[in-house]
């Protein structure tokens, strides 16, 4: 019950963790880009965005074993126009990247359309490099009758290219389950260009336009007769009142009840008619603050991307404005109902989602990406409520993660409990004794080098080994966080390094030994450091939580 933060393999937890026709809403961005690399940014000692990235997971898919069996599992899925479709793209594109990128999504868009609901739609934001052999991909999973639009994201304002047209836009592919799909009229506000050149009228309700009163040709009853000496049914017209202005104002139940003339009075006492100065036909004031905005486009351009200083950017580089998912949540979902993005990323959708009182699922490979997501969540939602899934929770859990053989992860994990940054700039190299960093000091002047060990033997040695670091880097201190208990004459050896103190401070052991029980327990509070910096992440802005109205039950 509840919001789900999976880390883990998607198609694994599709199939085990969530059921058939249960969630309303899907979005996806699953990346492509061949050969790229997608980072998260950290901030450096400065508190700007650091020169130094960690590679948070590598988008270049190949042909390998795990594509073959994600393109048997498709054939052998009794889905036969999806077989059909995938056989025949391998037969044109060879065994080759796109072709593993499109048989991973392919399994994957099968476990997709089985947990939609009925009235679901799934959004697939793409660019153009694969968007084109996706859009056949969801034509056979979904069947020809379930594509419901291609969108178009201006997702930058300008990019020179040499021998072809700027590329702007990404392509956000909407499909349904069925044709009864959920949809709520979403509006876009009017851009200022619109605004200066119609509503050119204004009064003390604010600006306005002028609209029809009346409507063309004539009628018999209330609405061909004359209203305040106006005879409409001379004009070969009729009284057209609009009726949602009259709810809007307060009227409801009476409606059905009132003449023509009386509706016109109503509104005429409300300042909403509007009299020419040469005795024309009387005109209805459209204001603007009362209108809805423009129905929303298949082509976006209201939303900007997030530039490099936006408040809400967390240092993810494909990380999308919260703004599009919030358009995307209120055209196809209700307060309640259940979002999943099987590729969240920094956590964009879940924000949305959240934000706009849905229930929701994440589901993300990558430690880096659950950790920033809960982050993220925390910060702009003091007091959110979701468990997490994949993660340990405790140290049976921490040491089941490193038995399974996943020490980046464990590292990475392991960092996140003390509110450290990965020191590694990438997973190729050697990491030069540098698991880890942590800044701290009234100007983020002080660093304390990390080094994280999953074994279940530790020795005075690595303690040795942790200070020359500390002193080859000039760090201010070092942190041994360790999933095994130190030995004595560990702690020993760390004490012998004596202490460090920055100016205005207590001073605090220059080595210190962090179990990862300990590290559990007391999250950043297991470090001693002078003057505390809790931003490892960026600190995402708090928001208003509506809080999701009603449980998802798994």
């Amino acid at each position: 019950m509840g919001n789900h933060l999976y880390y883990g393999d998607n198609l694994t937890v599709l199939r085990g963790q969530i059921r058939e026709s249960s969630v309303d809403l899907i979005y996806l961005d699953p990346p492509f880009n061949s050969n790229a690399s997608y980072n998260v940014l950290f901030k450096g000692p400065s508190g700007s965005g650091s020169a130094a990235q960690i590679e948070a997971f590598d988008d270049t898919w190949h042909w390998n074993d795990s594509a073959e069996e994600a393109f048997g599992e498709v054939v052998r899925s009794g889905n036969a126009a999806a077989a059909t479709m995938l056989r025949a793209m391998r037969s044109f594109l060879g065994d080759n990247d796109m072709m593993a990128y499109l048989a991973m999504m392919a399994v994957r868009l099968l476990e997709l359309h089985r947990v939609l609901k009925p009235t679901g739609s799934l959004y697939l934001h793409c660019d153009p490099t694969a968007s084109h052999y996706l859009k056949i991909l969801l034509d056979a999973v979904f069947g020809k009758a379930g594509f419901v639009n291609e969108i178009v994201w201006k997702r930058t304002s300008a990019h020179s290219s040499a021998k072809r047209w700027g590329p702007v836009h990404d392509t956000i592919l909407l499909y349904g389950k069925t044709p009864d799909i959920l949809w709520n009229r979403t509006h876009e506000k009017y851009d200022q260009d619109y605004v200066k050149r119609f509503y050119r009228h204004s009064d003390e309700r604010g600006l306005f336009q002028i609209d029809n009163l009346t409507g063309a040709g004539r009628r018999g009853g209330d609405s061909g007769k004359p209203w305040r000496d106006v005879d409409v049914d001379a004009k070969g017209r009729h009284w057209a009142v609009p009726v949602a202005l009259l709810q809007r104002l307060g009227l409801n139940g009476e409606i059905e009840g009132m003449t023509t003339q009386q509706k016109l009075d109503f509104l005429n006492e409300n300042g909403l008619v509007y009299w020419p100065p040469n005795n024309g036909m009387p005109r209805l004031k459209r204001h603007l603050d009362y209108q809805p905005g423009v129905a929303i486009q298949d082509i976006v351009t209201d939303i900007a991307p997030l530039s490099a200083h936006a408040r809400e950017r967390l240092g993810y580089p494909t990380q999308k404005p919260v703004a599009l998912l919030e358009r995307i949540v209120s055209a196809s979902s209700n307060p309640g109902d259940v979002i999943l993005d099987p590729f969240c990323g920094c956590g964009t959708t879940v924000h949305a989602a959240q934000k706009l009182g849905r229930a929701w699922i994440g589901i993300d490979i990558t430690h880096l990406a659950i950790g920033l997501i809960e982050k993220r969540l925390r910060d702009a939602f003091p007091g959110v409520q979701f468990t997490t899934h994949g993660v340990p929770q405790d140290i049976d859990g921490a040491r089941d993660l490193a038995a399974r053989g996943k020490y980046h992860e464990f590292e990475k994990w392991a960092l996140s409990l003390i509110a450290a940054q990965p020191g590694n700039l990438s997973k190729k190299g050697a990491d030069r004794g540098i698991d880890g960093n942590l800044y701290f000091g009234t100007k983020h002047e002080g660093r304390g080098i990390v080094s994280v060990k999953a074994g279940d033997t530790v020795g005075v040695s690595m303690i040795r080994d942790l200070r020359g670091v500390v002193e080859r880097e000039g760090a201010a201190l070092g942190v041994f966080l360790t999933l095994a208990e130190p030995t004595k004459p560990m702690i020993t050896e760390a004490a012998g390094a004596g202490q460090y103190e920055l100016p205005g401070f207590a001073p605090v052991p220059r080595l210190q030994i962090v179990t990862v029980a300990e590290a559990l327990r007391l999250r950043d509070r297991a470090v001693r450091l002078p003057a505390r910096r809790d931003d490892a992440f960026r600190r995402a802005a708090r928001e208003e939580d509506r809080g999701a109205q009603s449980a998802l039950d798994l």
